[in-house]
């Protein structure tokens, strides 16, 4: 933060202590202490951790009988607790069980490409002090932080639009459908998420910040899903905790949903998920209904499975997004629920997973996700499990990240036309 701005800041927390009420349109802000706001940090990337491992037990295990690959019934919610059946990658069973995953104290959470490339984002903008990252900001954060050769944990579309870098391109041609025809697969809803933290409440500042990085990957309706995703995680500060969370969730996700063409898929999707939650069906059959619908009649202009692509594209951003939102809804707010609902719904399962558990871990807070476990778990996390040259050899800390967090929320608002009071520890967003 500059001088000026400290001191304007200071200036004021004052001019709001001193001056008469009548003077001053309060309602022209909205508060946020952001000591809560660290916690709440604090509980996305824990929150996103234990749903991304627990996810990943499940990841394309069931997709449906099209095509070559056949994977048999879809899970239940009497599978939890039980074996993890075959994946698409191998007709071996596993010893897991389907099950929550935690690493204890003393143990190290691994990165995963559901993480991964936010921690990097995160970085890249704390680094260089800004709130807005360039094209060759972004290439050259790429080309720096994932290794060039196999196992790099990508995949479809941004490791096409990672060759498409070390070819010298730049974004946003790097998910040019000309150039990536990867472009509507999953890829840029799992890499921006937490730009709707670091713009809380201000979602239209939180889609500028995120405008290049969903579109290095992006096109079409996975760029609308994938800002669906940041609305929302920007309008959870906005929940009324006072309200029954079921209630606040889906206000926001409506209002996320306005950024969705009425004529897309996508919208479509969110409409049929959300009426057939409302009718009183169980999550199950609301699932198998999207798969009748979408994968085997191709309804509302979701055409994948007439493009005969690998596993009948079980990473496209479409059928997952239908899939995340049974998840979403079904589960109100309650964390277990949430993520053991989107463990078990199917096709890219830990992604739905990971975006819901870090929507609710920062929901609820560290303190809070710890105590609906009953457990203290690990704050120490690996970058360099799937990315490459950071400092400390890749180990971080949930806490460390969330503060860096913080720090580029600073520039935001003030960016924004907010104030940063220094004196009460709080952001004053203007409304």
């Amino acid at each position: 933060m500059s001088k000026i701005n400290f001191i304007f800041s200071i200036l004021f927390s004052f001019f709001l202590i001193s001056c008469d009420d009548s003077k001053i349109n309060r309602t022209d802000f909205f508060e946020i202490d952001k000591k809560e706001y660290l916690d709440k940090l604090e509980g996305f990337w824990l929150g996103q951790s234990i749903a991304n491992w627990t996810g990943l037990i499940t990841e394309m295990d069931k997709i449906g009988n099209i095509g070559q690959i056949k994977t048999g019934k879809f899970y239940t919610r009497h599978n939890w607790g039980g074996k993890d059946e075959t994946n698409i990658w191998s007709s071996e069973t596993s010893n897991n069980e389907i099950n929550f995953v935690f690493r204890e104290k003393g143990e190290i959470w691994g990165s995963d490409d559901d993480t991964d490339i936010e921690y990097m984002y995160q970085e890249l903008l704390f680094q260089s002090n800004q709130t807005i990252l360039s094209p060759q900001d972004i290439r050259d954060g790429w080309l720096k932080h994932i290794k060039i050769e196999e196992e790099n944990f990508l995949w479809v579309s941004n490791q096409k639009a990672f060759d498409l870098m070390n070819e010298g391109l730049l974004p946003p041609k790097t998910s040019d459908p000309r150039f990536n025809e990867h472009f509507d697969m999953i890829d840029a809803q799992l890499t921006t998420e937490i730009f709707g933290l670091l713009s809380p409440i201000n979602y239209k500042y939180a889609l500028k910040m995120s405008n290049l990085p969903v579109r290095t990957t992006g096109r079409g309706d996975a760029a609308l899903i994938s800002e669906f995703y940041i609305i929302i995680h920007s309008l959870a500060s906005t929940i009324n905790k006072s309200k029954p969370l079921e209630k606040e969730l889906i206000r926001i996700s409506d209002l996320a949903s306005e950024i969705l063409n009425n004529n897309s898929y996508s919208f479509k999707m969110y409409d049929y998920v959300k009426s057939n939650f409302e009718s009183g069906i169980t999550w199950e059959q609301t699932r198998d209904s999207i798969y009748q619908r979408y994968q085997v009649d191709q309804k509302d202009g979701y055409d994948i499975t007439s493009r005969n692509l690998y596993c009948n594209g079980c990473f496209a951003s479409g059928i997952n997004f239908a899939s995340s939102l049974v998840s979403y809804f079904y589960g109100k707010g309650d964390f277990k629920e949430t993520i053991k609902i989107a463990t078990l719904s199917g096709w890219d399962s830990d992604n739905p997973a990971s975006t819901w558990g870090g929507l609710l871990g920062f929901i609820h807070g560290k303190d809070e996700i710890e105590k609906i476990f009953n457990k203290s778990m690990s704050s120490t996390y690996n970058i360099h499990r799937t990315r490459q040259n950071f400092k400390n050899n890749g180990i971080d800390d949930f806490r460390n990240m969330s503060m860096k967090g913080t720090d580029i929320v600073d520039n935001v608002v003030e960016k924004t036309g907010g104030i940063v009071d220094q004196k009460n520890n709080k952001w004053l967003i203007k409304n």
